[in-house]
């Protein structure tokens, strides 16, 4: 079993930054695929990025150029830089560990971006 803790959401306004951290409970980052998705309200969860156990990195269209993907196997830690945040970005963000037929989600961490 594997838990996945997200944090760093919060309130922004547009064109503004946050960095989000997903923290895993054992070292899994280099067997296993890590992505984040988003769930916007009315909407459904969508992969934003992720990024293999091989290092290749993969981004939705809506925001390439504007969010890095990254890891840490020593901490055990992925990474989701936003940057140009834009209104329609707000949703809750999710933190994902996928293998073959294994598949664990964290619990989610809100972004908001408002003026």
């Amino acid at each position: 079993q594997v838990q996945l803790r997200e944090s760093g959401g919060g309130l922004v306004q547009p064109g503004g930054s946050l960095r989000l951290s997903c923290a895993a409970s054992r070292s899994i980052l280099s067997i296993y695929t890590m992505g984040w998705y988003r769930q916007g309200s009315g909407k459904q969860r969508e992969l934003v990025a992720d990024i293999t156990s091989g290092g290749n990195t993969n981004y939705a269209d809506s925001v390439k150029g504007r969010f890095t993907i990254s890891r840490d196997n020593a901490k055990n830690t992925v990474y989701l830089q936003m940057n140009s945040l834009k209104p329609e970005d707000t949703a809750v963000y999710y933190c994902n560990a996928n293998r073959a037929t294994m598949a664990y989600w964290g619990q989610g961490t809100q972004v908001t971006v408002s003026s």
